[in-house]
């Protein structure tokens, strides 16, 4: 079973570059957390879409204990300005129900 959480982000326009720099530079980071299975930004392409950051975790305590952890207060110490983002999106938490996988595919 997994656990997966959703942080929808309206991202101004002028502030994309430097809202998925952030990520890149982080990438890795979030990898030694214990129950942490994946995350992925996903980058909209419709007008007016937020950025969806989606992570996948063994359970809600995994998640719960990362938003606990030094590395959690790490990556959000130094926000981006609050003219770059919009009001609207937020947190979504999910435990998946089922869900499958492409046979004979990597990655």
């Amino acid at each position: 079973m997994s656990y997966i959480v959703n942080n929808r982000v309206f991202v101004n326009p002028g502030y994309e570059e430097e809202f998925e720099a952030r990520f890149r530079a982080r990438a890795g980071e979030i990898d030694r957390q214990p129950g942490f299975k994946a995350m992925r930004v996903l980058r909209p392409q419709g007008n007016q879409a937020p950025y969806v950051v989606e992570t996948e975790w063994e359970s809600q305590d995994a998640f719960r204990a990362w938003v606990g952890s030094d590395d959690f207060k790490r990556a959000h110490a130094n926000p981006l300005p609050a003219e770059a983002t919009a009001e609207g999106g937020g947190l979504e938490q999910f435990e998946v129900v089922e869900g499958t996988l492409a046979r004979g595919k990597l990655g």
